[in-house]
């Protein structure tokens, strides 16, 4: 273990990869503190904004610090289809750090007013308030980057939900099947073979869209509904391949002289397979979670965008991205598109940096011995 941990110290890409993770996750649990404004917040005549301009230094040169000025969209010119910028020189609002502005409760439960950044006046000029869109807004007005902090909860969030779901099921028939061998072996195997042979994205796209009720209620699915339906099916979907796994480390571990102690000492079968079998696997379903959670973002991402996932007017990566689908908003406003799309990749490529180097370090075997 010492020497995985002094290997996995000088993996310097595995540190980038678990930092740009631990900022995304800390970003995601602190939405309401980091973005500015809240995820359904409208800015009056303020649909389709670029990312707003920082202004350093008055018009006459003077030092001024970071300001921005109240921005909103001119008419469009019906010959050319543009739609210029309109923007108030007259009424500078500085930016500032931990400014006071729209009341939230975090996590729905402590109160705060307090906002890692924003305009000072953004509250109180009645007129038309100067806003920082950090990444623009969207076609409704709406902060893209308050946005993007919202929906990382929904994206970030159905990863670790999802292995939450799918690894117990997966370690325990897995368990069982390789301690008892036999015909329990078989059974629980080929269940395990039917459901990896089920397409996982065509059942989910198929039940979200039979599933557009409530069959309890007859009410639509909210979208804490469809969240937990796309969380649970993806969840059952995924157990079996780490229970045939687990099986065969299982299957290896069931004659060796620790467990035949136990044995001898009288323990039970689940006391054997819970405190000394199943641990025994620890460093593969470490490695397995790493690499697992990724699958699940992108299955809400794919459902999010076709649609049949979370809906508007809540936040995700996934429904975000729906954009991309109309070809006007990738050439005229491509700030929609690429912030979406760069997280939801950064996040897959970091999970998947960072299961590759805990298996290196984990696992001896297949660590690459250097000179």
């Amino acid at each position: 273990m010492d020497r995985g941990w002094h290997h996995w110290r000088h993996n310097r890409l595995a540190q980038l990869a678990a930092l740009v993770l631990l900022l995304l996750y800390a970003t995601s649990a602190g939405a309401e503190f980091v973005a500015p404004y809240g995820s359904t917040d409208l800015q009056r005549n303020g649909s389709l904004l670029p990312p707003t301009q920082m202004y350093w230094r008055s018009p006459a040169g003077e030092w001024l610090g970071p300001h921005v000025y109240p921005t909103m969209q001119g008419p469009v010119d019906l010959e050319t289809g543009d739609r210029p910028l309109e923007i108030d020189f007259s009424r500078p609002t500085p930016v500032r750090l931990l400014v006071k502005g729209r009341p939230y409760r975090w996590l729905g439960l402590i109160p705060g007013e307090r906002h890692l950044f924003g305009t000072v006046a953004a509250a109180s000029d009645e007129a038309l308030p100067a806003y920082v869109n950090l990444l623009g807004t969207d076609d409704q007005g709406r902060d893209y980057f308050s946005r993007l902090a919202y929906g990382s909860r929904v994206s970030l969030f159905v990863g670790i939900v999802g292995i939450a779901i799918s690894f117990p099921i997966g370690l325990l028939i897995g368990g069982i099947s390789g301690y008892f061998a036999g015909a329990v072996d078989v059974v629980l195997m080929r269940l395990a073979e039917v459901v990896m042979s089920i397409p996982t994205l065509y059942l989910l796209v198929a039940l979200a869209a039979v599933l557009q009720t409530n069959p309890f209620t007859g009410v639509p699915f909210s979208n804490s509904e469809r969240f937990v339906t796309i969380v649970g099916i993806t969840g059952f979907a995924s157990w079996a391949g780490l229970a045939r796994v687990i099986r065969g480390q299982v299957l290896a571990l069931r004659d060796r002289t620790f467990v035949q102690a136990a044995r001898a000492a009288g323990a039970g079968t689940p006391h054997i397979l819970l405190r000394h079998v199943l641990p025994q696997t620890a460093t593969y379903v470490i490695i397995s979670a790493t690499l697992t959670a990724p699958s699940f973002i992108v299955a809400e991402s794919v459902l999010s965008l076709i649609g049949l996932g979370i809906q508007q007017p809540d936040a995700s990566w996934g429904n975000m991205l729906s954009l991309a689908t109309n070809a006007s908003v990738m050439v005229l406003q491509p700030w929609l598109i690429v912030p979406p799309t760069l997280l939801v990749m950064m996040t897959v490529l970091s999970f998947n940096i960072l299961g590759d180097s805990l298996r290196d370090a984990l696992d001896p075997r297949d660590r690459v011995q250097t000179p």
